[in-house]
C-alpha cells in the first residue's frame, strides 16, 4: 500500500487460489492411497490397481517436474506390489501395465515442464507490467507544502493496479496542482488514454500559467497522440477530468472541471459540492464548443476537507437502484481523521453496493493542515 492512501486490486479472494494449489497437490497422493486400499479390501476380480495412472497425470498439473516423477515412481512401485501380492506374473500382465504407467509419467513429466516455463515467462511478464503500472500511476505523496493527501483507488479489472481512473498531484512553485479524471470506457484502451493524460498533465504542470491552459495542455496532447497513431483507442476516447489548484499564501481552492463529478467541500460539519456555473466540456470533445474555461475559486481555510472523487464512487448504486449517498456520508465522518476516510470510503461502498464494486473507484481527500501541524519541507 503507497504512502498517503488506500489502493486496492479487486481479487475475489486470496485463500482461494491458494486452497486450490493445495487441493491440487493432494490429488494425486489421494488417488493413490484409495486406489491402494480399495484394491486390497476387494475381491482380486475388482482391480482398482489400474487407477494409479491418474496419479501421475494429476500431478503434471501442480507439482515440479520433480515432484511428478516422483509420483509416478511411488505409482509405478505401487503397482508393482499390488501386482506381485495379487500373484500377477510378470510377464505379460505386470510388465505392460508398468509400461503404460511409465509412458504416462513421461508424458506427465513433459507437461509439467511446459507448464513451469509458462509460469516463468507468465512471472516475468506480471513483474515487467506491475513496473509499468506504477510508472503510470504513481503513489500519491501522503503530503504537498501545506496539504495532507489521502487517496483511494481501486481498479476495477481483476488483478490489475490501474484502470481508466487517474490522479496526480504535483508541487508548484506557490502552491499544489492535483488532477483527478475518469476515462469513458474500461480496459486497455481506457488505461492507454489515461497515460497520455498523465503525461500531458506533468509535462505541463509546472510551466502552465493557469488551470485554463493546463486544460488546453491535456486537449492539446490527447489530440496530439490520437495524430501519432490514428488506429489507437485513445484516439476514439474522451475523458471527464477536475483540475485543483491550491495556492499556499491564500486560502482559497481554485478549480476548472472539464464534465468531472462536482468535488465536495467540508467546512466543519458543513459538506457541499462546489458549485460550477459553467463548466467545460470533457477532455477530447472541447472541438465541439467553444472551449473557453472558466475556473471557481471558492475559500479553502486551514482545517478544511476537498473530496475529489470519479463517478464510481457517485454511482454506486444499492439493490434499490439507489445512488450511493456521499454527501451524507462525507457529514458522517466530519470528525474522522482524514487517514481513516479512504478505508471508510472504500468498505461503505463494497457494503452499499449490490454487486460490490464493478467500476474503477478513485476517490481523493485534500486536507488544508492547520498552521500548526505544518512541517518543514525538506529541500531538494
Amino acid at each position: 500500500m503507497p504512502s498517503g492512501g488506500h489502493r486496492h486490486r479487486r481479487r475475489r479472494s486470496w485463500s482461494r487460489p491458494r486452497a486450490q494449489i493445495t487441493i491440487g497437490r493432494a490429488l494425486p497422493v489421494l488417488v493413490m492411497i484409495l486406489t491402494v486400499v480399495a484394491d486390497i479390501l476387494t475381491p482380486d476380480r475388482e482391480r482398482f490397481d489400474r487407477l494409479l495412472v491418474a496419479a501421475p497425470a494429476l500431478a503434471a498439473v501442480t507439482w515440479s517436474v520433480r515432484g511428478t516423477v516422483v509420483i509416478g515412481l511411488v505409482a509405478m512401485a505401487l503397482r508393482g506390489l499390488l501386482g506381485a501380492l495379487r500373484g500377477e506374473p510378470f510377464v505379460p500382465d505386470l510388465l505392460a501395465n508398468e509400461t503404460v504407467l511409465a509412458t504416462v509419467t513421461a508424458a506427465a513429466v513433459w507437461v509439467s515442464r511446459v507448464r513451469a516455463r509458462h509460469e516463468r515467462d507468465l512471472r516475468e511478464v506480471t513483474a515487467v507490467a506491475e513496473v509499468v503500472q506504477r510508472v503510470v500511476l504513481r503513489p500519491l505523496a501522503p503530503r504537498l507544502g501545506p496539504l495532507a493527501l489521502h487517496l483511494l483507488y481501486v481498479a476495477a479489472a481483476a488483478k490489475a493496479r490501474i484502470g481508466g481512473d487517474f490522479y496526480e498531484a504535483v508541487r508548484v512553485p506557490g502552491g499544489v496542482r492535483l488532477m483527478l479524471g475518469d476515462v469513458q470506457g474500461k480496459g486497455l484502451g481506457a488505461v492507454e488514454t489515461a497515460s497520455v493524460l498523465l503525461g500531458s498533465f506533468r509535462a505541463a504542470v509546472d510551466d502552465a500559467p493557469d488551470l485554463p491552459a493546463l486544460a488546453d495542455r491535456l486537449e492539446k496532447g490527447l489530440n496530439r497522440f490520437g495524430a501519432w497513431d490514428p488506429g489507437s483507442d485513445a484516439a476514439e476516447r474522451f475523458a471527464t477530468v477536475v483540475l485543483v489548484e491550491i495556492p499556499d499564501d491564500t486560502d482559497v481552492v481554485r478549480l476548472l472541471s472539464c464534465g468531472h463529478p462536482a468535488p465536495l467541500l467540508q467546512h466543519g460539519a458543513r459538506v457541499r459540492p462546489v458549485d460550477f456555473s459553467d463548466p467545460s466540456l470533457p477532455v477530447s470533445l472541447a472541438g465541439l464548443a467553444d472551449a473557453r474555461h472558466r475556473v471557481e475559486e471558492v475559500p479553502f481555510a486551514p482545517g478544511d476537507r476537498l473530496l475529489l472523487f470519479t463517478d464510481g464512487v457517485s454511482e454506486t448504486r444499492d439493490r434499490a437502484g439507489t445512488f450511493y449517498p456521499l454527501e451524507e456520508r462525507m457529514r458522517r465522518w466530519a470528525e474522522e481523521p482524514g487517514e481513516r476516510l479512504p478505508a471508510l470510503l472504500h468498505g461503505d461502498l463494497v457494503a452499499y453496493g449490490a454487486d460490490g464494486l464493478d467500476d474503477d473507484v478513485a476517490a481523493i481527500l485534500v486536507e488544508r493542515l492547520p498552521d500548526a501541524a505544518l512541517v518543514r519541507e525538506p529541500s531538494l
